[in-house]
Formats: C-alpha cells, sequence, structure tokens
C-alpha cells in the first residue's frame, strides 16, 4: 500500500482535490450531488479523457499534438458519410480508426523525419486538417446518422443511465495504463522524452517510437469522435475546436510533464475527472460559462509549475544528499 502511495502520491492528491470539489458544489447546491448530475460529469469527462489519453503519449516524448480537434472533425466525417452512405456501422468505425491512424503518422513523419518541432508540425496540420474537413464537407454538416452505428456508443447499461461509450473510455484507459506500464513500448517512451540522445545510444528506435506515439494519439483522437459522432448523430468541420487546450489540461493536471518523461494513465483519467468535475460544477452553481476558460488556462499554468517546483525540489534534495 505504502508502495502505491509513493508510485501514485499525485495522482490520488488530485483524486482527493476532485472529491474535496464535489464535496464544496454540494454544500453550495445540493443538486450536484445527485445519480443524474453524477452521470453528467462522467459523460462530461470521456470526450476529454480520450482526447488527454492520445496527447499523452505525444507529451510523453517531449512533443504535443495541437491537431487532435481537426482529427476528430475528418473521423467523424468519414464516419458519418459512410454510415449515411449504408455502410456497415463496424466496417466505418474501423474506417474512422484508420483515418485517425494515418493522420496521427503524418504527424510523426514530420517530426520524426523531418526534424520539425512538434508545435510548429502539429500547428501547421490543425490548420490542414480542418482545411480538409471543410472543403470535403462544403462547410455543412453531414446529418442523419443511422441509429445502427449510434447504438453502438450510446446504449444504455440496463436502466442505470450509463452509456456504452463510459465503458469505452475505461477499456482505453486500462490498455493504454497496460501499453505504459507493463510493455518495451511503454519504457521506450519515457526513454525518449527524459533524454533522447541518452535513449538513441541506448539503443532506442527515437522513430519509430515517435511515429507509435503520434499513432496513438491519432486512434485516440478518432475513438472521441466516434463518440462524439453517436452521440449527436452529426458530423461538423467545425468540431473539436478547442478541445486540445482542455486535453493538455486533464493530462497537466494528472501530472503528465510538459517536458516529457514523466505520467501515467492514472493521472490524466483522474486529471479529466476533475476538470469535469469543475466545469459540471461551475454549471450548477450557475458561473458565466466564459469563466471556465480563465479556470483552464489557469491550471495549466499552476499545474505545469507545479512540476517545475517539484523539479528544483528534487535537485535541492539531491545536492542536499551529496553534501
Amino acid at each position: 500500500m505504502k508502495n502505491f502511495y509513493v508510485k501514485y502520491k499525485r495522482e490520488i492528491l488530485v483524486f482527493i482535490a476532485a472529491i474535496v470539489m464535489c464535496a464544496v458544489f454540494t454544500a453550495i447546491n445540493p443538486q450536484f450531488f445527485t445519480w443524474r448530475n453524477m452521470l453528467t460529469v462522467f459523460q462530461q469527462m470521456v470526450l476529454n479523457s480520450l482526447l488527454a489519453a492520445g496527447i499523452m503519449f505525444t507529451i510523453l516524448t517531449g512533443g504535443i499534438d495541437l491537431s487532435i480537434g481537426c482529427t476528430f472533425a475528418i473521423v467523424g466525417i468519414a464516419v458519418a458519410s459512410g454510415c449515411v452512405g449504408g455502410m456497415n456501422p463496424f466496417i466505418a468505425i474501423v474506417i474512422g480508426l484508420l483515418v485517425g491512424a494515418v493522420l496521427g503518422l503524418f504527424n510523426g513523419v514530420l517530426v520524426a523525419n523531418l526534424k520539425l518541432q512538434p508545435f510548429i508540425a502539429t500547428l501547421g496540420t490543425m490548420s490542414l486538417y480542418r482545411g480538409i474537413a471543410y472543403v470535403v464537407t462544403g462547410g455543412t454538416p453531414v446529418t442523419n446518422v443511422p441509429d445502427s452505428f449510434r447504438n453502438i456508443f450510446n446504449g444504455q447499461i440496463g436502466t442505470t443511465g450509463i452509456r456504452f461509450y463510459v465503458l469505452v473510455m475505461i477499456v482505453v484507459f486500462i490498455i493504454v495504463h497496460i501499453i505504459l506500464s507493463k510493455t518495451r513500448t511503454g519504457d521506450y517512451l519515457y526513454a525518449v522524452g527524459g533524454n533522447e540522445e541518452a535513449a538513441k545510444l541506448s539503443g532506442v528506435n527515437v522513430k519509430k517510437t515517435k511515429y507509435i506515439a503520434y499513432i496513438a494519439s491519432g486512434v485516440c483522437t478518432a475513438i472521441a469522435g466516434l463518440v462524439m459522432l453517436a452521440s449527436l448523430g452529426s458530423a461538423e468541420p467545425t468540431a473539436g475546436i478547442g478541445y486540445e487546450t482542455n486535453a493538455i489540461a486533464a493530462a497537466a493536471i494528472g501530472g503528465t510533464s510538459m517536458a516529457g518523461g514523466r505520467g501515467t494513465a492514472l493521472g490524466t483519467f483522474v486529471g479529466a475527472l476533475m476538470l469535469a468535475v469543475l466545469k459540471v460544477g461551475m454549471v450548477v452553481i450557475n458561473v458565466d460559462s466564459f469563466w471556465q476558460y480563465v479556470v483552464t488556462g489557469l491550471i495549466i499554468i499552476v499545474a505545469s509549475y507545479f512540476e517545475y517546483i517539484k523539479g528544483d525540489v528534487a535537485a535541492f534534495m539531491a545536492r542536499h544528499k551529496k553534501a
């Protein structure tokens, strides 16, 4: 138990902070702590947590993926167009995942092969992918997605009110946790983000590792796009605008270092949970929605600075021990 606390101290503290927030919001408005509202919290966190899980892979390698919102839109458009055209919904899902993987791979090529800075590369593809979404649709949404697709993600578990996409989110995070903590690929991702040159000298295939990170980001984003499509029944070229900010915030809150090399699936999950509690709570207590942007920005700054302070404290302790 002690080892678990030491290993996941940050994640536990964030979870406790989320619980405290729940208590505060409930004290202000008792309607916050109801089953219906808790379902809203879970539903609020699904999209953001899936996007955060994907972007976390790129951040671990010392990179970033600013194009996730646009990838999100393109996947929704591709799958919606297929389903409306009579395509089998499961084939459409596979195509959506492949589209996400290909767009992620393209980002990986720009970063790993062309040596572009991840921020610049994905800033460029953010505009490129959004332009593709507008060109393909002519700026109009794809509507009337059939229930045969929507029910795959949007169906309910009995009378609980829990949607299938909540289970999808949990399964994705279990897989991400296994990849990061139980596989050699996970070790390589951390190694590249921690010290790319040292990882290269140790025999790590840095290019391949970056490909994997950006493909994983694309796939997780594609899953989020499928969930959104099932929820709304339509896809728009404007979908996903600004979603990267919340995804980065969730990862940062959960302890993912923006410098790379540190972060966990559990941390990102509880970070997304805390952000969902905060957003839903502010709505319940009638805080202006514009303040959500202010709070999200402050959270990213504070979470990032916390990592900076943590690094300074660790360095100080190391020097103290040597002395």
